[in-house]
C-alpha cells in the first residue's frame, strides 16, 4: 500500500470519528415541541394552535401559595397511651422518697400526675417537629379511636410536666426531693401514618391545573410578545408533548436525520478542502488539526449547553476556530472552518437565527482583523472587535424582533466579555501546536523577519555580502510569491535564512570577497566543490541548533537541489579531458524543493546570483538571462516534485525580469560644477 492511499484512508476515518463525536454530542430528541421562546419576547414563528387538547398547567408559585392555603387547616395526629400515666404511678410509689411525703401531699402528686397527663406529654423530639412546622393545633386519637384536638400549647414535655406539677403541689420541697424527672414518661406519639395520609390527601386536593386548550385553538402568532399567561400556556403544551414520549421509531428517525446533517457539514468541509486546499488535505497533521479544533468548541458547546442555560452557549469562544486556522492558514479556510463549526453548534440549539447572525458577524470581523497577521498584539485587537461584534449583533436582533430593550437578558453580555477574555487563550495554544504538529504560525515567521536581532544580525555581521544576497532573492522572491497565490510571508523568510550555512566560511563565497581573490581558484576542484556544497549541511546544523522551524529548514536544505556546481564542475573537465566524471561528486545532495514556495526560492537564488555576473544590464540580457537559467533547472529536473505550472513559471520569469531590471535600472549622470560658475 502506498503512502498516499495510507495518508488518505487516516484522513477518511479522522473525518469519520469528527462527524461520530458531533453526532453524540447532539442533545436527544425527547418530544415534537421545538420551539424557543422566552417571556416578554416576541414569538418568533408562524401562527401556533393546538393539535390537540391539553391543560394549563399552573406555575410552581400559585401551586405553593394554593397548597400553603390547604396546609392552614392541618393538624398532625398523636396517638394516646392510657397505660404510660399508672406506669408513671406505680413507679413513683415503688421509690423509697415517697415514704418522705405525708398523705396530703401523696394525694396532691397523684392528682396533679391525673391533670398532667389527661392534657397529654410528649417526647422532645415531637415537641421539636411541632414548633419547627409550626403547627398550633393537633388531633389526640385515643384508644377508642376517638380523636379531640387540642392546642399545641396545652400540651407538655417531660420538662414543662414537670414543672407543671411542682405548681399544682404547692412547690413542696418533699416532692421535688422525689426528683420526678426520671419517672415522667411521654404518652403521646406521632402517628406518622395517618398524619402523613392526612397531608397527602390536603396537597393532592390541589388541582395542578387551570383549564384547559381546546383542540385548534389559537395560542399566538409570529410578532406578538409572550406575555405570562401566553407563556404558561406554552409551557403547558410542551410538557403535554413531553409526556407524549416518541416511540422507537420516530426517535430512531430523529437521530438519523440529526447524523445525516452533521455528515453533510463534515462533506462540505472536506469537499472544500479537496477543491480549493489540497495542499491541507494531503497532510495528516493538518487533517488532524483541523479536526480536533472543530471537535473541541463544539464538544465545549455542547456541555455548556447541556448544564447550563441556552443563552450560555455565548460564553463558548467560538472565534478560537477562525483564529487558530487564519494564524496557521488562510482567511478562507478560516472563515469556512468557522462556518462549519458554528452550523454544528446550531444544530443543538432550539432557536438558531440570531445565534448565526451573531456568530457569523464573529467570523468575518475576525478574519478581516486578522487578513495580515504581523504582531502578537493583532489578537488582543481581534478579542476587543469580537466582544463589540457580539454586542452590537445580538442587541440589533433583538431589537429588531421586540421593538425595545424591554426584557433583555443583560447578563448574556457578561458572556460576551468572558467569550473575549476565553480567546486570550489563543497565545498558549499556538505555541503548543507549533510543538504539537510541527507547524509555523504567521506570527512565528514575522518574528523571524527581525534583521535587527537572532540570526539575522549575526548573518549581517558575519557574511554581509551573502546577507545582502539573501535581501535581493527575498524581494525577487516575494513578488513571484505573491504572482502565483503562493505563501508570501513563508517565501520571504525562507530566502532571508537559505543562504546562513556560509556563516561557517564566509570568505570563501565571492559575494563576501572584497579584494577580488578567491582562494577556491588555489584549490583543488573537488575540494573547492565540497567547501561550497558544505554550506547546506552548515545551514541545517545551525538552524537546527538556533531551534527554527522545520518549514525555513525546508528552504535551506532544498534551495539548490540537485544542482550541479557547474563552474568547477566545467573547469574540471577542461583540465582532465578524456576522464570519466562522476557527477555526483560536483552536485549538491538535494533533496530537490516540494513546495511551490521554495520551487520560487531555488529559481530566484539562481537568478540573483547570475545576474551579479552580466556585464551589460539591459532589458534583453536579463530577460535572457532568466530565460536561461531557469530552463536549466527545468531540463535538469529540479522542479519536478513541486506542484508549480508551467503557467507559474512563464508568470515567475516576467517577474523576475521586471523585478531585475528596476533594480539595476540607468540612473541620470549629475553635472559637475564648472569652476567660476558658484
Amino acid at each position: 500500500m502506498s503512502k498516499k492511499t495510507i495518508n488518505l484512508t487516516i484522513s477518511v476515518l479522522v473525518f469519520m470519528l469528527l462527524a461520530a463525536i458531533v453526532a453524540y454530542m447532539q442533545p436527544r430528541r425527547t418530544s415534537n415541541f421545538t420551539y424557543y421562546f422566552e417571556q416578554g419576547k416576541p414569538w418568533s414563528y408562524e401562527l401556533l394552535t393546538a393539535e390537540e387538547d391539553f391543560p394549563i398547567y399552573k406555575t410552581e408559585a400559585d401551586l405553593n401559595n394554593e397548597r400553603e392555603q390547604v396546609l392552614q387547616n392541618y393538624t398532625p395526629f398523636f396517638v394516646v397511651s392510657d397505660s404510660v400515666a399508672g406506669i408513671v404511678q406505680k413507679n413513683i410509689e415503688g421509690s423509697n422518697s415517697l415514704a418522705a411525703l405525708n398523705p396530703t401531699e401523696q394525694q396532691q402528686l397523684k392528682e396533679a400526675l391525673q391533670t398532667v397527663y389527661q392534657k397529654g406529654v410528649v417526647s422532645f423530639a415531637d415537641w421539636d417537629k411541632l414548633t419547627d412546622e409550626g403547627w398550633k393545633k393537633v388531633k389526640l386519637v385515643d384508644s377508642r379511636h376517638v380523636a379531640s384536638q387540642v392546642a399545641v400549647a396545652d400540651i407538655f414535655t417531660p420538662k414543662t410536666a414537670y414543672s407543671e406539677i411542682l405548681s399544682l403541689t404547692g412547690n413542696h420541697q418533699h416532692i421535688r426531693d422525689l426528683d420526678l424527672n426520671v419517672y415522667l414518661l411521654p404518652n403521646l406519639a406521632f402517628d406518622t401514618v395517618r398524619s402523613e395520609k392526612i397531608y397527602a390527601d390536603l396537597i393532592s386536593s390541589v388541582s395542578l391545573t387551570n383549564g384547559m386548550v381546546q383542540k385548534g385553538e389559537r395560542i399566538i402568532d409570529k410578532g406578538e410578545i409572550v406575555t405570562e399567561d401566553t407563556y404558561q400556556i406554552l409551557v403547558s403544551m410542551r410538557t403535554a408533548a413531553d409526556e407524549k414520549t416518541l416511540d422507537e421509531s420516530l426517535s430512531l428517525f430523529s437521530f438519523l436525520g440529526v447524523t445525516l446533517l452533521v455528515v453533510i457539514l463534515v462533506g462540505m468541509l472536506v469537499l472544500y478542502l479537496v477543491m480549493f486546499r489540497p495542499m491541507l488535505i494531503d497532510s495528516i497533521s493538518n487533517v488532524i488539526f483541523i479536526c480536533i479544533l472543530i471537535a473541541t468548541v463544539v464538544v465545549i458547546a455542547a456541555l455548556v449547553l447541556r448544564f447550563l442555560s441556552v443563552d450560555s452557549v455565548y460564553i463558548v469562544p467560538f472565534a478560537l476556530v477562525p483564529i487558530m486556522m487564519r494564524v496557521f492558514y488562510d482567511s478562507r479556510t478560516a472563515f469556512f472552518c468557522h462556518l462549519i463549526t458554528v452550523l454544528m453548534v446550531a444544530l443543538m440549539l432550539p432557536s438558531v437565527s440570531t445565534f448565526i447572525l451573531v456568530q457569523v458577524a464573529v467570523g468575518l470581523v475576525t478574519v478581516v482583523s486578522l487578513k495580515d497577521v504581523s504582531v502578537r498584539s493583532q489578537l488582543i485587537a481581534t478579542a476587543a472587535f469580537v466582544f463589540l461584534t457580539q454586542s452590537i449583533v445580538y442587541s440589533a436582533c433583538y431589537v429588531a424582533d421586540a421593538g425595545s430593550f424591554d426584557g433583555i437578558n443583560w447578563i448574556i453580555y457578561t458572556f460576551f466579555f468572558a467569550n473575549a477574555l476565553l480567546l486570550l487563550a489563543v497565545y498558549g495554544l499556538v505555541y503548543i501546536s507549533e510543538r504539537s504538529f510541527g507547524f509555523t504560525s504567521a506570527l512565528t515567521l514575522v518574528e523571524l523577519t527581525n534583521v535587527n536581532s537572532g540570526v539575522l544580525l549575526e548573518f549581517a555581521q558575519r557574511a554581509p555580502g551573502t546577507f545582502q544576497h539573501s535581501l535581493q532573492v527575498s524581494n525577487l522572491a516575494t513578488e513571484a510569491a505573491k504572482r502565483i497565490n503562493a505563501n508570501v510571508l513563508l517565501v520571504r523568510v525562507g530566502a532571508l535564512y537559505h543562504d546562513i550555512g556560509k556563516m561557517a566560511n564566509p570568505g570563501y563565497f565571492i559575494e563576501n570577497q572584497s579584494d577580488g581573490v578567491n582562494p577556491l581558484n588555489d584549490m583543488p576542484e573537488q575540494q573547492a566543490v565540497q567547501i561550497i556544497v558544505d554550506h547546506v549541511a552548515e545551514g541545517l546544523r545551525m538552524a537546527q541548533k538556533r531551534h527554527l522551524p522545520s518549514a525555513i529548514t525546508a528552504f535551506i536544505a532544498t534551495h539548490h537541489g540537485t544542482s550541479k556546481v557547474r563552474y568547477f564542475y566545467n573547469k574540471y573537465v577542461n583540465s582532465h579531458p578524456g576522464e570519466q566524471v562522476d557527477e555526483l561528486l560536483f552536485r549538491y545532495p538535494g533533496p530537490k524543493p516540494q513546495t511551490k514556495e521554495t520551487g520560487i526560492l531555488m529559481m530566484a537564488d539562481a537568478v540573483e546570483a547570475r545576474s551579479r555576473s552580466l556585464s551589460e544590464m539591459t532589458e534583453e540580457s536579463i530577460a535572457g538571462m532568466v530565460e536561461q537559467m531557469i530552463s536549466q533547472q527545468i531540463a535538469d529536473g529540479l522542479l519536478s516534485e513541486t506542484p508549480i505550472s508551467l503557467k507559474d513559471v512563464e508568470d515567475i520569469k516576467r517577474v523576475f525580469t521586471e523585478s531585475l531590471c528596476s533594480m539595476y535600472h540607468h540612473r541620470i549622470a549629475y553635472p559637475e560644477l564648472k569652476k567660476g560658475c558658484n
